[in-house]
């Protein structure tokens, strides 16, 4: 359940092809830890359209909701009937195949590194490389009890600081990506949007 909600909930960054890569010095990485975890902090609210890769190259389309702390959702495109939801509480996944859901409290999941309320990037979290391409800041996470386990590299536009991309390896080495497009923060969200509903009862899908 862990590596799958790793997986999942913690998406991309793709360096793109040829990109120029420089490591930043101890002091500038400092500052750019200090300025992401800022905006991580400052950022309550947001929506995005999303592209996610998985390991074997399929691709799934679909909207990004946050509501900090404690709620998130990932709502595929149709045909796509899965979805991700975090209520503050438990977070579930919706798989319309089997037509089942299967849940964990959000603090057993990784998800409660972006969930919570005070978002710091140390303590469980160790920051292991601060790199910059020619388009982006990125930042290497990994937990500190078990920096083996897997690790999280989060994509940042600096100007002005914008979270654009993350990439999740976990410890077998699958890669799961992600991309966000049009993110919008600072929004107001309808109140059941972050509750979990059983799609056979009848309840729209938000991308509709």
């Amino acid at each position: 359940m862990r590596h799958f909600f790793y997986s999942v909930i913690f998406v991309l960054f793709l360096l793109t092809p040829h990109s120029h890569v420089s490591a930043a010095t101890d002091g500038d990485s400092k500052e750019a830890i200090k300025k992401v975890e800022q905006y991580l902090q400052d950022l309550k609210t947001g929506r995005a359209r999303f592209v996610q890769t998985a390991n074997d190259g399929t691709q799934f389309v679909g909207t990004f909701y946050l509501e900090r702390p404690g709620k998130l959702r990932f709502e595929y495109d149709p045909p796509n009937e899965d979805f991700i939801v975090a209520d503050g509480v438990f977070i579930y996944f919706y798989d319309s195949k089997l037509g089942e859901q299967t849940n964990a409290p959000i603090g057993s999941t990784l998800a409660d590194f972006f969930l919570r309320k005070d978002l710091k990037l140390s303590g469980d979290i160790t920051v292991q490389n601060v790199k910059r391409t020619d388009e982006y800041l990125m930042i290497e996470l990994t937990q500190a009890d078990d920096p083996q386990g897997g690790t999280l590299t989060l994509a940042f536009d600096e100007d002005p600081m914008t979270l654009k991309k993350w990439r999740v390896v976990d410890a077998q080495g699958m890669i799961t990506e992600v991309e966000l497009f049009y993110l919008k923060t600072g929004i107001t969200h309808s109140g059941d949007l972050f509750a979990y509903y059983n799609p056979k009862s009848g309840k729209p899908n938000y991308n509709k």
